[in-house]
């Protein structure tokens, strides 16, 4: 077993190993990746090191080291191959296909890492020093797979060239918004061929109406969150309602209680209703779309709402499946950081930081084709020698403060 598994792996790692530009680079790069998939607390490149190459520690060491900090190799091109391994696998023909944008954040102590910096952190739910990475994951029914990622820079970086040359920001980056560098990983989906799919974003992106538009000129369907508007204009021409009030006047028959998925703990269900709106922009309508609310039984407001241009003819399931199936970025963050070590790069640079996210997506990607090869095992299992002993990574179990 543990044979055909290494078999796999190597077979998978082919193409990708194409895409680093230099032949020394492969074997420390089938390390990182095992080294991301092999149990441990830590998976920074010292205890990685340690776990896939026990004989010499300090050679394994340098040699992922200088593959993860400091060499030239293209991260879209790593993805790509990544993409083109997995995808055929996941999307099959007729099956609904979701674009999930999101964005996740990584608490960090300092101020000299690449892109940290006071900001919403999704992972606390608070405001606090962290970097932010901006993703768009491909998902269907059986899994889902990033083909997009990128660091976002707050203008305290961009606005100081000499911060950004120390940490190795490229000069060509400038200040984007999150969703502006979502939207060119749109961009590059579509530009690559990807299988196109619903997408799919909370209210920090489908808030944006122009977001939206540009959206449906690329030919894009969406469901998206929206947020509350608070200074609408309003005249007698122009009369714009919150929806909190479109809610409360809809009819009782215009709810209904669905099911989206099953749980460990049972059924996801809700109450819902949707209606055909335009929704204010500024002093103008926008193009007629939905808009689906949530309103939980025994709530005293809606909880969430979201604005697609689904067809009007859309089943009432057939929405609330898509509305609901953001949960599996989730899913994906989940797996990435707590088995896969996406948050674990305790370097400062640029290149270092995508470079290490890439090789976690590159892994994932391995597990995703495993699982979906109908392997009954949720963790692959390669043979690893334990570690030398008295060893003691530097900073194992910590964050280290940069």
């Amino acid at each position: 077993m543990s044979k055909h598994l290494e078999s796999r792996f190597e077979a998978y790692t082919e193409s990708l190993i194409a895409t680093l530009n230099h032949a020394d680079r492969a074997q420390p790069a089938r390390w990182y990746m095992k080294g991301l998939m092999l149990p441990g607390s830590r998976k920074s490149v010292e205890p990685m090191a340690a776990r896939v190459h026990p004989q010499n520690v300090r050679s394994a060491h340098q040699s992922m080291h200088h593959l993860v900090a400091q060499a030239n190799w293209s991260d879209a091109a790593l993805l790509a191959a990544v993409a083109e391994s997995v995808l055929p696998k996941l999307v099959a023909a007729q099956e609904p296909v979701y674009w999930i944008i999101d964005d996740t954040g990584f608490p960090k102590k300092g101020k000299h890492s690449v892109g940290v910096a006071h900001q919403y952190c999704g992972q606390s739910g608070k405001s606090e020093n962290c970097r932010v990475a901006v993703s768009l994951s491909i998902a269907t029914a059986r899994g889902s797979l990033p083909v997009g990622y990128r660091l976002y820079l707050p203008h305290e970086w961009t606005d100081d060239p000499a911060r950004c040359e120390k940490t190795g920001v490229p000069d060509e980056v400038t200040f984007a918004t999150k969703p502006t560098l979502a939207m060119g990983q749109i961009d590059a989906a579509l530009a690559a061929g990807h299988p196109v799919g619903t997408v799919l974003a909370d209210a920090a992106y489908g808030g944006e109406t122009q977001w939206r538009n540009r959206l449906v000129e690329k030919g894009l369907q969406y469901a998206v969150g929206g947020r509350r508007r608070h200074r609408v204009q309003r005249d007698k021409d122009h009369p714009p309602i919150s929806v909190g009030d479109v809610a409360r006047e809809l009819p009782g028959q215009a709810w209904r209680t669905l099911t989206w998925r099953e749980g460990t703990s049972g059924p996801f269900s809700s109450r819902f209703a949707r209606i055909r709106v335009r929704a204010a922009h500024r002093d103008r309508a926008s193009a007629e779309e939905w808009l689906i609310i949530e309103w939980p039984a025994g709530a005293d407001e809606p909880n969430h709402y979201w604005f697609s241009n689904l067809p009007p003819s859309t089943p009432w399931q057939s929405m609330i499946d898509t509305v609901m199936s953001r949960w599996r970025i989730e899913r994906d963050y989940q797996e990435l950081k707590q088995e896969l070590g996406l948050g674990h790069y305790e370097g400062r640079n640029w290149r270092g930081f995508h470079h290490h996210a890439s090789l976690c997506i590159a892994a994932y990607g391995f597990l995703t084709l495993e699982r979906l090869s109908g392997s009954k095992k949720n963790r692959v299992r390669f043979k690893t020698a334990p570690l030398p002993k008295g060893f003691h990574p530097r900073g194992a179990g910590t964050h280290a403060a940069s």
